[in-house]
């Protein structure tokens, strides 16, 4: 598979598999004019079954992973949607083909783009896909190390240098141990007035997902990484307040409370 990212605005790139064409690659620019005053970032955690999401703007959210289970209900067209993990789209990709069209953006790392080529290259065809791409491996690059992280003009990091922000998506994100935290640069880049987290539940990983059932869930390593996306959250909170851009925190049960992001009940039911 070879990927042709786009560096600068108004370009697109390519994904090319087995020496064809399989579909375009945009640049993150592309979805400027698409955003409203708020980006939702809506995870699968239990608790967004204690959220009212059918009120939500159209084009506001960008759904991680098994969140797309929502398209069409509650949410009737998201801005964009996220996967950078490989083992869902083996697991999910009936679900996919089913539930992700072809007017929406998909926010893609280079190995789930590798899986949905191996299994339907096809499938991509005309889609929008904007590359998550690793800052710390990129595609085709070498790995840099913490001291090549750290003279990178477009990056944000924390003091101890153990999280970071990408200012700059289209060069590379940080990954911070959940797929949100990749969705949170891009979100960031596009500069709404607000930011919200909707099943960003964290520390009640080991429970069945929203759409799961109790023996039948896939393993998430949430609990494991908890530090780590926490430290990536308490950094993007600073950026966030520099650059005037709100967070907040839908969920009444989720770690990001332990980043200063107090549960915000607007999007409960019985408001």
């Amino acid at each position: 598979m070879q990927l042709y990212i786009p560096q600068e605005k108004g370009r697109a790139g390519e994904v090319r598999y087995r020496s064809s064409m399989v579909s375009k690659l945009s640049h993150p620019a592309a979805l400027e004019k698409e955003i409203k005053s708020a980006v939702y970032i809506v995870g699968s955690g239990p608790s967004v079954k204690g959220c009212d999401l059918s009120g939500i703007e159209a084009g506001t959210c960008i759904l991680l992973n098994g969140a797309i289970n929502l398209i069409r209900d509650p949410i009737s067209t998201p801005l964009a949607i996220a996967i950078e993990d490989e083992r869902f789209v083996w697991r999910h990709f009936d679900l996919m083909r089913e539930k992700i069209t072809h007017d929406v953006i998909c926010l893609f790392s280079t190995s789930v783009i590798r899986a949905i080529c191996e299994i339907d290259g096809s499938w991509l065809g005309d889609r929008r896909i904007i590359l998550i791409n690793d800052i710390r491996k990129p595609y085709r690059l070498p790995r840099r190390s913490d001291a090549d992280i750290a003279d990178l003009d477009f990056v944000r990091l924390n003091e101890d240098r153990s999280a970071g922000i990408s200012m700059a998506p289209e060069r590379g994100v940080i990954q911070g141990g959940s797929v949100v935290i990749s969705a949170l640069q891009f979100a960031i880049y596009w500069r709404p007035a607000e930011i919200g987290f909707f099943g960003i539940d964290i520390s009640n990983a080991n429970d069945p997902r929203f759409y799961e059932k109790a023996g039948d869930m896939a393993k998430s390593g949430l609990v494991e990484g908890q530090k780590r996306i926490l430290e990536h959250i308490t950094l993007a909170k600073a950026v966030c307040s520099e650059l005037d851009i709100k967070l907040s925190n839908f969920s009444k049960i989720s770690a990001l409370r332990e980043c200063g992001l107090g549960y915000d009940d607007r999007f409960s039911y019985g408001k």
